[in-house]
């Protein structure tokens, strides 16, 4: 008995495990990735784009790498996989953007090659079977931080082609106010990016550029780092909503890490992210 038992259990796990491996062979195959499409003359100046076997007027998420504004990458797994996965197997088109980085660049210059990036994909997303008029934009950490001050005032890149979008996601910046952020205890490398002048602080910092043009955006901020990112965007927030814009702000108890990780399994998180997004007209 003990032998049919064990026998039976081991059927049951190979079955599970053949389960699991076809399943992923089958979301891997119903996606066609589309890899490094320039949209720029640099190299960094690229993105790659993730499609669903049969999109028809598909919904487009852009996610922007984070990396200290100095490295990171399109394609790394945390960036791109459980993202891509949960979002692409609904239906929706996935793009991945590297930018040009620091010390190369400033912020200034990496904001407007995100900005160049999603004009891009505004303007090439009937190629791709994809609505221009249905695009997410978000960012993680250093691309946080980008996609924020792009949102804060996207009137300032109108000029790079860009063209109005339905809302950001921002994960966990603690750059909102670079002021504040500044003039606390930081990691060192901020001073490496954004240098000692004030001026030049308010022209980096979201909350300064903030502006009637914005879309709705989603903070989304860790409420266990040491930093304290959600203090540092709840003036951003107030900020918008006292101007009539729709800003929300969703403090998660995840590291900074985790904030970008987690998203796209299967969480509470993960569902507050998809409703902000469905109540944007998405269906996700």
């Amino acid at each position: 008995m003990q032998i049919v038992v064990l026998l039976f259990i081991s059927l049951s796990l190979e079955a599970g495990i053949i389960r699991d491996m076809f399943q992923k062979r089958s979301s891997v195959q119903e996606v066609k990735k589309l890899t490094d499409i320039a949209y720029g003359v640099d190299k960094k100046q690229s993105l790659d784009v993730y499609l669903p076997s049969n999109p028809k007027n598909a919904p487009i998420i852009v996610m922007v790498h984070g990396g200290a504004w100095k490295m990171g990458d399109k394609k790394s797994d945390n960036v791109v996989q459980n993202k891509m996965n949960r979002w692409v197997s609904k239906g929706a088109i996935f793009v991945s953007v590297n930018y040009r980085l620091v010390p190369k660049v400033a912020p200034q210059q990496q904001a407007e090659d995100v900005a160049t990036a999603l004009a891009f994909v505004e303007s090439h997303a009937a190629s791709w079977d994809g609505d221009a008029s249905k695009v997410i934009l978000m960012g993680h950490s250093a691309g946080a931080h980008l996609v924020s001050l792009i949102s804060a005032n996207p009137q300032k890149y109108v000029s790079l082609g860009l063209q109005p979008w339905l809302g950001t996601i921002s994960l966990d910046t603690a750059t909102m106010d670079l002021v504040q952020t500044m003039q606390r205890k930081h990691y060192d490398f901020y001073d490496d990016v954004f240098g000692s002048d004030k001026d030049i602080w308010m022209q980096d910092s979201p909350l300064y550029q903030l502006d009637r043009s914005a879309p709705p955006m989603l903070l989304v901020c860790s409420s266990i780092r040491e930093d304290k990112p959600c203090e540092n965007s709840k003036p951003f927030m107030i900020k918008g909503v006292n101007m009539g814009l729709r800003i929300e702000m969703n403090e998660q108890p995840l590291n900074h890490g985790e904030i970008n990780d987690e998203l796209g399994k299967p969480s509470g998180y993960t569902e507050r992210v998809e409703q902000f997004i469905r109540s944007l007209g998405i269906d996700l």
